[in-house]
Parts: structure tokens; C-alpha cells; sequence
């Protein structure tokens, strides 16, 4: 616990008012599959022109085969390769499709055929991309190079990937942080957004952890690499998402599946449409186009595409907006979720000490102005935590107090007491009473303190008692406060999930009790060690709930890989956590959660809807080619128009606003 940040410098020239890199947006005609789509379509319409102004027929054939080798290629080897396996793909029935269209003269519709099934795939692409965007854009917010130290002082510029545990680096002004690491010496203010979110930056100095990728104020630092540049936060966090990219859901696996089976059937039914009427007398050309017209609307494009891009498209709007979800059966988890289970320290509370009262003792002339100066004064020298948020009160509160460098005289550090030391000619003590009064000792006001002190922790927060030569004066009542958004990201969970909120905590019942009251958590269980918690996820889990466990320290581990779904608050410090966690928020936001539960659930919906779109158009056209006429166009039309349909529906879940939305704002 640090005390308060000095006011912050001036942000040298040219980092603008956020250090933030600008989002990484790979353009549409960068990605080869957009190319080729591209130049099908151009090549489609030229034919088109020279088709209906008259020209020689060859002209706009060539036209056409060029389309068709430029949309259709790289659909045609996927498939020849898959039959290898032997898988038969979508891709080949397309293009088979479209081959027999141009067998029978339907040489326009075959090139339509293609130009759609081109989009339809550069779409998917770019869908993909975007994902992959979200995480070179974190992996480009550390630079690629730094400046060592050497043993002997002088400076060395080196590749960040080659930086080791132990490397000392320096650090100037307004430069971006190369590496995680400790801050060996100097003092400055660490633009940390990229990976806290913090809105203002933090003031650091020895012994204070920094991260890859943030950005230096005005002082110079020298650091302690900590970790290798391929285990650094932001390192971590890009591979969670590349991990996301290359997963796949369980429905879409189950789509993988069925679409094996639906195309083998496909194409039985297209050989019973071309041989059955021709064994009843029908002309072969007639045969041949329903038989096409068939395999072109049956085939299960629009289905195989309904899944992949609204969950790829949730993924990559939680990673921009903080969170960080691993792969897509995780979004699937996310959105069955039927409860969530939260730890209290760090995840509902801020997870560091403050002082929010003192309680100054009858009988004294003391102003808790007085006693907040004398009790900081005499915790300068500390390094507990209690001791800093002492320091950092008095300081907020513009107590006029030495440098902080500074130690009062016969300062000393009683481990599990307090402190002692001697300020304006007094002995002063902060600690804990019963420890830090000698045996016997019964000074004046001593039942009054025990009465405070009893009060205090009546209602979960620690008491620390101030002594003057030796007769208590003060209690100071010091508690993790609750976060401001904790109350209203229980209760959105409760909306979400129909079912209210549980905490598990290891601390003790009093202080779980205090968060509760407060943030509206009725289900309390405090006291438990590690196996506790996961064995309480585990009863959950077997009586019929799917528990998304959030938590933010190492000792909720054991309980997030028992979980349904582990999110881990905050992506600095606790790895073990974040390697157990299916779901990461970078940015320490408890109304994310609630945000990322509604976005995983609208994915869901989306998807639903996806299917029942392609399912419809596919049954009707069917329907039409087997009991009608169907035209041919018509049916290309119908069939790419649903996939390009649900493909765009998918991408719906890019927009920001699906965010806000989901974040109910």
C-alpha cells in the first residue's frame, strides 16, 4: 500500500492525453480471401455487362471462367484436400454445384454461385481477423526494444525478448516499459491503462511492480525484470485471446459433425433428383438443373456459418472492452451460467487497507486531526500495509507531515504489535492495544478503548489503537472498502442468472457479514481455506447449478477449475489464478461481469436465430426445387443470400454499442 500519488507532471510531448496505442484494424482488401472475392465480383460483372450489351458469347464465357477461378479456387483445394481425409466439404459441393450450372449453359448462374460463396468466405475472414487484431494490438503495446544496464553501468539497447529474470533496465521519461518488472530506483507516475484500466496514472517506486507496455511520466526509473518477455501480463493476455480464435464451441463442433453427415446426404439426394427423372422419361438437361438447383440450396452453408462469427465477434468486443475470454466453449459456459459465486478481498473490495474513521477517545484535547498527524508520523518508517493507508490518510487530508523518506526518531517495528517511535518529544505507539501495553499496565481510558475497540470489529473492520506515553488516545477504524460498482454488479447478476449472488470468502465471518450487508449478498460462507471454497463450487455444481466462480487471488484457483466458468479479477500478480481462470478482466471493472455474462447470452440468442434463419430457407428451397420448378438464380440468391444474412448477423456483436448494451448503459 503505497500512499497518495503526487500530483501528476506534465505528460511529456506526444503522448496525447491517453497512453494508449490506437486500436490495430487490419483493412478488408489486406486479407486474401477479400482479394480474390474482389476480383470474382469485378470479373462477374464485366461478364454481365458484355452479356447483356451483346457482345461475342465467348467474351463474356471467359469472363464468367475467369470468376469462377478467381472466387472459386481456393474453395476447390480446401475440398480436394478434405476428401483426402476423407471428408467431404462444403466448399467442393459449391463448387461442384457451380461446375454443373456451367455444364448445362447456366454459366451466369454458376458465376453468381461463386461470386456470393467468395463473400460469404471474406466475410468469415475478416471476422477472424478481427480477433487476431485484438491480439497483436496487445502484443504491439510493448515495445520491442529497451535500454539494459550492464554490470558496469553503461547502457545497452537490446530486443525486449531477449530481456531475462534479474536484467536491469532504465527507463526515461515519457518511454514505454519493455518488460514487467520491479522498480529498483527512482520515483515517477506509470500510465498503467492498457492493462489496469486505471483512469489516472499510479505513482511508483522502489519495490513497486510495473508492466510491459505502460507508459513513464516525468521520472526516470530503473528497473528488476521480473518475468521474460513470453510470460509478461500482456504476453499472457494475448494468448488467451489467440487461444479464443483458434477454438472451436461445442455447438460448432457438433455443427462440424452434422454437416459431414447432411452433405453425404446432399449428395445422395442430388444423384436420386438426377436419376429418377431420367429413368421416367425426363430430357437430361431438365434432370441435371433441378439436380444442381438442389445440391446448391441444400447444402449447409448458412448453418455452418450461424455459429463462428457471433461468437468470435463476442469475444473480440469483450478482449477491447477488458475482458478477456479464452475460447468459445467458455462463451457457451458463460452464457449457462445459473449463479455467480464472488470472493470478497480484491474482487467486491478494493483489496488494500484505508483509514475511514477515527475515533477519538473522552476526556482529551487531541482533534483527530492531531492524532491522524502523530499516528502517520510514527508509521513513516513502516512498510505494513496498515501503516501506508495511516500515512496516505494524513497525507489526503493535508497533514502537514516530515519527507517521506524521512524516520521518526526512535522509530521501531514490532512484527504483529505496531510501531513505536518518538514525535514532538513524545512517545507515540499504533498497533494493536492488548500487545502494545506492557503486562499489568492498566492507564487511564482503557475500558473506553476496549469498548471502541470492540465496536470496530463488531462490524468487520480492523481497530488500531494510538498510544501516547503509553495511555491510549484514539482508535482508528481501518477497512478494504467495498468497490463503488460492487452493489450494482450483484445486483445485475441476479437479474441475469435469476438467481442471487453467493460469497466465499477465508476471511472471517464479521468482515464477510460487512461486505455483504453492503453490496446485497444474502449467502455468506466465510472461513474458508482454498479446498473450502472449491468444495462448496463443487456441492453447487452437483446439485444442477453451472457457478461462475469470480475471485482474484491465488488460493481461488482450487475453486475456479472446479467451477462451471473461472474469472479472475485483474491480470497482474496472480498467475496461478489466471492460468486456472477460463475468463480474465484486465481492467479490475466488477460491472464487467454482468457485462461479459449479457454479451455470452446474446451470442447465444444470435446464434439460435442464425439457425433458425439457414433452417428455413433451406426447407423452403428444397421444398420449392422438389415440388416445383425452382429457377436456378432464384436459388442461388436464396441460399447465399441466408449465409451472407447470418454471417452480417453474427458481426452484429463487433459494435461497441452491443457492449453498452450488454453492460446496460
Amino acid at each position: 500500500m503505497q500512499s497518495a500519488p503526487a500530483p501528476t507532471a506534465a505528460r511529456p510531448a506526444g503522448d496525447g492525453p491517453r497512453a494508449t496505442a490506437p486500436p490495430r484494424r487490419t483493412p478488408l482488401f489486406a486479407l486474401t480471401e477479400a482479394r480474390w472475392a474482389a476480383a470474382a465480383l469485378v470479373l462477374f460483372a464485366a461478364g454481365g455487362f458484355a452479356h447483356l450489351a451483346g457482345a461475342p458469347e465467348w467474351l463474356y464465357w471467359v469472363l464468367y471462367l475467369a470468376c469462377y477461378a478467381c472466387g472459386g479456387w481456393e474453395s476447390a483445394l480446401s475440398g480436394l484436400r478434405a476428401l483426402r481425409e476423407p471428408r467431404l466439404d462444403v466448399d467442393l459441393l459449391m463448387v461442384v454445384a457451380a461446375i454443373g450450372a456451367a455444364a448445362i449453359g447456366q454459366i451466369f448462374d454458376g458465376a453468381l454461385l461463386i461470386v456470393i460463396f467468395a463473400t460469404s468466405g471474406a466475410l468469415e475472414a475478416f471476422a477472424t481477423q478481427r480477433t487476431q487484431d485484438s491480439v497483436q494490438g496487445l502484443l504491439d503495446l510493448a515495445p520491442e526494444r529497451g535500454v539494459r544496464l550492464a554490470a558496469d553501468g553503461t547502457e545497452e539497447t537490446v530486443d525486449a525478448a531477449e530481456l531475462v529474470v534479474g536484467d536491469r533496465l532504465l527507463v526515461r521519461p515519457g518511454e514505454r516499459i519493455c518488460g514487467d518488472a520491479v522498480v529498483e530506483a527512482g520515483e515517477s507516475e506509470i500510465d498503467q491503462a492498457t492493462i489496469t484500466g486505471e483512469p489516472l496514472p499510479a505513482a511508483k517506486r522502489p519495490g513497486d511492480e510495473v508492466f510491459a507496455g505502460t507508459v513513464n511520466g516525468s521520472g526516470s526509473l530503473r528497473l528488476r525484470v521480473q518475468r521474460p518477455a513470453r510470460e509478461s501480463v500482456v504476453a499472457r493476455i494475448a494468448e488467451m485471446v489467440r487461444h479464443a480464435s483458434a477454438t472451436r464451441a461445442r455447438t460448432q463442433l457438433f455443427i462440424e459433425r452434422f454437416e459431414q453427415h447432411y452433405s453425404v446426404g446432399v449428395v445422395v439426394a442430388t444423384l436420386a433428383m438426377f436419376g429418377v427423372p431420367l429413368l421416367l422419361g425426363a430430357e437430361l438437361e431438365s434432370a441435371l438443373l433441378r439436380a444442381m438447383t438442389l445440391m446448391i440450396v441444400a447444402s449447409p452453408c448458412a448453418v455452418v456459418l450461424a455459429t463462428m462469427p457471433p461468437m468470435l465477434a463476442a469475444i473480440s468486443n469483450a478482449g477491447r472492452h477488458g475482458v478477456l475470454v479464452k475460447s468459445a466453449v467458455v462463451l457457451e459456459r458463460l452464457a449457462d451460467t445459473s449463479v455467480v459465486a464472488l470472493d470478497k478481498t480484491g474482487t467486491l473490495t478494493e483489496g488494500r487497507p484505508s483509514v475511514t474513521r477515527v475515533h477519538t477517545l473522552s476526556g482529551l484535547d487531541h482533534t483527530e486531526s492531531d492524532i491522524l498527524r502523530l499516528a502517520a508520523t510514527a508509521e513513516l518508517g513502516s512498510e505494513h500495509p496498515v501503516g501506508a493507508a495511516i500515512v496516505a490518510a494524513a497525507r489526503d487530508a493535508g497533514l502537514d507531515l516530515p519527507p517521506e523518506a524521512a524516520v521518526a526518531p526512535g522509530f521501531t517495528a514490532m512484527p504483529g504489535r505496531g510501531v513505536v517511535a518518538t514525535v514532538d518529544g513524545r512517545s507515540v505507539q499504533v498497533g494493536d492495544l492488548d500487545r502494545l501495553l506492557p503486562g499489568g499496565a492498566q492507564p487511564a481510558r482503557l475500558e473506553e478503548a476496549r469498548r471502541v475497540i470492540d465496536g470496530v470489529q463488531s462490524h468487520g473492520h480492523t481497530a488500531v489503537t494510538v498510544l501516547d506515553n503509553g495511555a491510549p488516545i484514539a482508535v482508528l477504524q481501518v477497512e478494504d472498502t467495498v468497490r463503488a460498482t460492487a452493489a450494482a454488479a450483484v445486483r445485475r447478476c441476479a437479474e441475469l442468472t435469476a438467481t442471487a449472488p453467493l460469497l466465499l470468502t477465508g476471511d472471517q465471518p464479521r468482515a464477510a457479514g460487512r461486505v455483504a450487508a453492503e453490496t446485497g449478498i444474502s449467502d455468506v460462507r466465510a472461513g474458508l481455506l482454498p479446498e473450502g471454497k472449491a468444495d462448496a463450487v463443487a456441492a453447487l455444481e452437483e446439485h444442477g447449478q453451472r457457478v461462475a466462480l469470480v475471485g482474484d487471488g491465488i488460493n481461488d484457483a482450487p475453486a475456479m477449475a472446479t467451477a462451471h466458468t473461472g474469472i479472475a479479477m485483474g491480470a497482474a500478480g496472480a498467475g496461478v489464478t489466471v492460468q486456472a481462470a477460463d475468463v480474465v478482466v484486465v481492467r479490475d471493472d466488477l460491472n464487467a461481469i454482468p457485462a461479459v455474462l449479457a454479451l455470452a447470452r446474446r451470442a447465444r440468442r444470435l446464434v439460435i436465430a442464425n439457425l433458425a434463419i439457414a433452417g428455413t430457407f433451406i426447407v423452403t428451397l428444397v421444398a420449392w426445387d422438389i415440388t416445383g420448378t425452382l429457377p436456378l438464380p432464384l436459388g442461388v440468391a436464396g441460399h447465399e443470400g441466408s449465409t451472407i444474412l447470418v454471417a452480417l448477423n453474427g458481426l452484429r456483436l463487433l459494435r461497441s454499442s452491443e457492449w453498452r448494451r450488454a453492460a446496460g448503459s
